[in-house]
């Protein structure tokens, strides 16, 4: 969608969207921020925000992205969730993967034109809103990386600028870029966005509209910092593999790492980044979370034999806070296995035998809110690079900790809720500190019981996964890839080319029939099989 579905290109759209307050009521809000249609001008102030916006419901927890992107791909590839055995269930929806490329475009546009828009304004108008800038460089580049993870070689460079270009299709025909050039661009632009955040300083009334229109973080510009850095580290993590990112990985990790009043990172639950849902009265909510898991017959919240099996084995103290055991399963966590036949699958969900995802903690919590990065993944993010540079000592503090932060983040979210009076399934009851302790001694788990380098970065893959679940479905599904790890059991779908799960999805019809030029660049390496280039293992 670097050029299509943009007949009526919404840069007004999103970017008259000014959320002042996102804990007033949803007749205020109606009242605050007129047909959008109907506003001819945009600011920096609000195109900000408009960034934010347009790419909410893919933060968020909302219906479609659940129900028809990740209902049928990522989280079947991750095991996050059980399902029927179908044929052609290894192939993405196109419908799901439409959806993601069409938002990703259309939240790139209005970047673009919040470029467009800062550009115009004098030197003095541009260096008071800096900050508006920066932060957004850094959510768009947040989502970025998730789309060269799960695309490869995508149009960004050149992409978005229908409205700079004046509505000139023709030259706003965006080539596409390597995977790897992308992420050379977002770690040297990322490295120079750090520096500026540390240099940079708001007057009151900036610091006022900054902290109005930013309903990421509130305008705390520290929280920005801790954002752009730990996006730096899960991107140097992701390569670290690669030969000709091994150095800079490591160079750029230690000097993170090394320097926190430079470089703060997201350390504690406290610092998480995520969208917080004050009112769920105001579009900024997880209402639609409910009908994306839940929707019936669908599978869309049931779980996945291997993760209730590891959770089952080790006394997981999230098992409780994260399911609930089938109807009929007399209490007990079953999931279906994905190498069952279709009949003994669909029989054990018709018993009323398969566990759910726990609907107070996850759907049907309203409150719940939107994952960007968290303390226990930038944990076992340390926990990885301590071990590969012989660091055990820290290796193994990076990871008992992000172990306890995980429970408690879960703990969190379910403080959260409001879901009252679900029939048949008592609320569960936090975790404790005894049963967090004594799941890290569980020799399963334990690092002390892990003798070589290989299975040390087994128990740092095990836990990404347990922690990510379909919580943060693109970041599970990429560090399965790459670590290779856990090994996963599927069926194999005889009756269709594709046998088993992908490693990427191709790019959307659209963009190959309107893109045609650009698209036969990377043609020879837009199918299912070809892996990302960071997946070397």
């Amino acid at each position: 969608m670097t050029i299509m579905k943009m007949k009526k290109i919404s840069v007004l759209f999103l970017g008259g969207l000014l959320l002042a307050n996102i804990s007033c009521k949803e007749s205020e809000f109606t009242e605050a921020y007129p047909d959008p249609s109907k506003i001819a001008t945009t600011t920096v102030e609000k195109q900000f925000t408009g960034v934010l916006y347009a790419n909410k419901d893919y933060v968020l927890p909302a219906y479609r992205h659940y129900f028809v992107t990740l209902r049928t791909s990522i989280n079947h590839y991750t095991q996050a969730t059980g399902w029927v055995n179908s044929s052609g269930q290894y192939v993405p929806g196109s419908s799901g993967v439409e959806d993601v490329w069409y938002n990703y475009y259309n939240m790139l546009a209005q970047y673009r034109e919040l470029q467009r828009v800062y550009a115009s304004r004098p030197a003095d108008q541009q260096a008071d809103r800096k900050i508006f800038m920066l932060a957004a460089a850094v959510y768009v580049y947040d989502y970025t990386q998730k789309m060269v993870d799960v695309h490869g070689s995508i149009p960004f460079s050149t992409a978005g600028l229908l409205s700079t270009n004046g509505g000139d299709y023709i030259a706003s025909s965006a080539k596409f870029d390597t995977a790897e050039g992308i992420y050379t661009f977002l770690l040297d632009d990322l490295k120079r966005i750090a520096t500026e955040l540390n240099g940079i300083t708001l007057n009151a009334g900036y610091q006022k509209s900054f902290t109005t229109q930013d309903f990421v973080n509130k305008g705390d510009v520290t929280a920005w910092k801790r954002y752009c850095n730990s996006l730096r580290l899960r991107i140097l993590n992701r390569v670290s593999d690669v030969e000709s990112f091994k150095s800079r990985s490591n160079s750029e990790i230690a000097e993170i790492l090394g320097n926190a009043t430079t470089y703060p990172i997201v350390e504690t639950n406290a610092q998480n980044i995520q969208i917080n849902v004050y009112d769920i009265n105001t579009d900024i909510n997880s209402k639609g979370f409910q009908d994306g898991l839940e929707s019936a017959g669908w599978y869309g919240n049931t779980a996945g034999k291997a993760i209730i099996d590891n959770m089952n084995a080790n006394s997981d103290p999230r098992l409780p806070i994260l399911f609930e055991p089938g109807a009929n399963a007399a209490g007990k966590y079953i999931g279906i296995d994905p190498t069952a036949t279709e009949a003994s699958q669909t029989e054990l969900f018709n018993a009323g035998q398969v566990a759910i995802y726990n609907r107070y903690t996850l759907s049907r919590n309203q409150f719940f809110p939107g994952i960007l990065i968290n303390a226990p993944q930038i944990n076992l993010i340390k926990a990885e690079y301590y071990l590969r540079t012989g660091n055990d000592a820290s290796a193994r503090t990076a990871y008992e900790t992000a172990i306890t932060q995980s429970v408690q983040f879960y703990n969190g979210i379910l403080a959260l809720s409001n879901a009252t009076g679900i029939t048949g399934s008592p609320a569960p009851t936090a975790a404790t500190a005894a049963s967090i302790s004594a799941y890290i001694a569980k020799p399963a788990v334990s690092w002390a019981s892990a003798t070589s380098t290989t299975d040390k970065l087994k128990l740092i893959a095990t836990q990404k996964w347990l922690h990510y679940n379909l919580v943060q479905p693109y970041e599970n599904w990429a560090d399965i890839r790459r670590l290779d790890y856990p090994v996963l059991s599927f069926q194999t779908d005889i009756s269709n080319n594709q046998t088993l799960p992908p490693v990427r999805w191709t790019i959307p019809g659209n963009e190959i029939t309107y893109n045609a030029a650009n698209y036969a660049t990377v043609k020879a390496t837009d199918n299912l099989i070809t892996k990302i280039f960071w997946d070397v293992k």
